[in-house]
């Protein structure tokens, strides 16, 4: 068999197995349904152009109707090549939104020189995301979190915080207002590693 038509196969079962694990977290955790209007939050790496890409082949079968649209959220980095994401987003025809929020200015005054912006960084980036899901009427939040990004979070609660918490694949906001998902839930990131190389992101 040829190299080219190995790759090609390669790259048609890793299709279909990510379509697959992201189609099963869908069903079992009833992620999306008839009618969802899905944000779909994207940051600009692999695994958020991963699921954009996976997002819109389910659509594309599902047997009920849902809508996409992209959100990116613009937080003020220095160099941050503004451009990218619009164009990629306009070239595949998908609505999106670029909500621009200064955050990394706030995160710069307020977190000491050498400590961990994280915490501070995600509480910011959650609000903003929640105002712009409410803004564009949608129903559902998705984010790009993997199946080894949960089992670190869940590790890391459990060494260094004494919590068992993991990052659910579905969450209700302590409000209630809004649903966060997780469609990337059974995926792992060498397989999305794999993806972003194929597709060239």
């Amino acid at each position: 068999m040829r190299a080219e038509e190995k790759a090609r196969l390669e790259a048609n079962k890793l299709d279909k197995r990510l379509c697959r694990l992201v189609g099963q977290a869908i069903a079992d955790f009833d992620m999306i349904g008839a009618g969802d209007r899905v944000m779909v939050c994207l940051s600009g790496g692999k695994d958020s152009y991963g699921m954009l890409d996976i997002l819109l082949k389910l659509r594309e079968r599902s047997p009920v109707p849902f809508e996409l649209i992209a959100v990116n959220l613009d937080q003020g980095h220095p160099g941050f090549p503004s451009e990218v994401l619009p164009n990629y987003l306009r070239a595949l025809g998908v609505p999106f939104q670029i909500a621009q929020q200064d955050t990394y200015s706030v995160v710069k005054r307020v977190v000491p020189e050498g400590k961990t912006t994280c915490s501070l960084c995600s509480r910011l980036r959650r609000g903003i995301l929640y105002r712009v899901a409410t803004e564009l009427g949608c129903t559902k939040i998705a984010l790009g979190h993997h199946r080894d990004d949960m089992v670190v979070t869940l590790l890391m609660n459990m060494f260094f915080g004494a919590r068992l918490k993991g990052m659910p694949p579905k969450l209700v906001s302590d409000d209630g207002q809004h649903v966060v998902i997780r469609p990337l839930a059974y995926v792992a990131e060498t397989d999305l590693e794999r993806w972003a190389d194929i597709r060239e992101y």
